[in-house]
């Protein structure tokens, strides 16, 4: 994987924050964490929990094992950060982890209800199966991160998932395409929620996986 200067990891997830704000992915108290790759084993990580005015200097510098190398980390944040690592640890290709509370998606998790495949958009970010909801323990405990990791090694084909009564991790090549990928679950939570008054969402057949993804290969669309 190629190097990423730390400032410019910075500044893209500044803007990442900026388009979460911009695009109401964060609840009412602005909470989120967002982090990126700057080399096969360090990362950038926001080092508080409120994101809406956030600048270079409000970031740390962390292997992927954890240590960190730059920067004091709030407590809040130092608690979750295992959080993070356990993802670029185990998906080589993650450029970006980020963890907020958007409305409908954390809706989802606070019914510990999967997110199904309802929506064709997701498909084209590699989704081919429902978002699980891992069960409830304390955010950034061991038994939540082996959670996490379970999904991250034995589900290849998820990008997200949902922590029961909490909120939603979601992972991806960057910043902006994370962060894209969250606003589509957003989406399809929201229309999911707003299908019910109608009779109730509908899945996709089994063969959308497929039919989507040969699509994109033959008009060479990553999305």
């Amino acid at each position: 994987m190629r190097s990423i200067h730390p400032n410019e990891a910075k500044q893209e997830l500044i803007k990442t924050a900026h388009y979460l704000a911009e695009h109401g992915l964060l609840f009412r108290g602005n909470h989120a964490n967002l982090s990126a790759r700057i080399a096969d084993d360090k990362i950038v990580m926001t080092k508080g929990g409120n994101i809406a005015n956030l600048n270079i200097d409000d970031f740390a510098l962390l292997t992927t094992t954890g240590q960190i190398l730059e920067g004091d980390m709030d407590p809040v944040m130092a608690e979750i950060v295992d959080m993070h690592v356990s993802i670029y640890q185990l998906r080589p290709s993650c450029g970006a982890v980020i963890h907020t509370h958007a409305a409908h998606v954390t809706a989802f998790s606070v019914a510990q209800k999967s997110i199904p495949l309802v929506y064709e958009p997701l498909l084209r970010f590699g989704l081919t199966e429902s978002v699980p909801v891992i069960s409830w323990a304390p955010r950034g405990s061991k038994a939540s991160v082996e959670k996490i990791r379970d999904i991250a090694q034995h589900h290849p084909g998820l990008p997200a998932v949902l922590m029961a009564n909490h909120g939603v991790l979601v992972f991806g090549e960057d910043p902006m395409t994370t962060a894209a990928l969250l606003g589509t679950l957003e989406e399809a939570c929201e229309l999911y929620i707003m299908a019910q008054s109608l009779g109730g969402a509908k899945l996709l057949p089994e063969r959308a996986v497929q039919e989507v993804t040969e699509r994109m290969q033959m008009f060479g669309s990553k999305h």
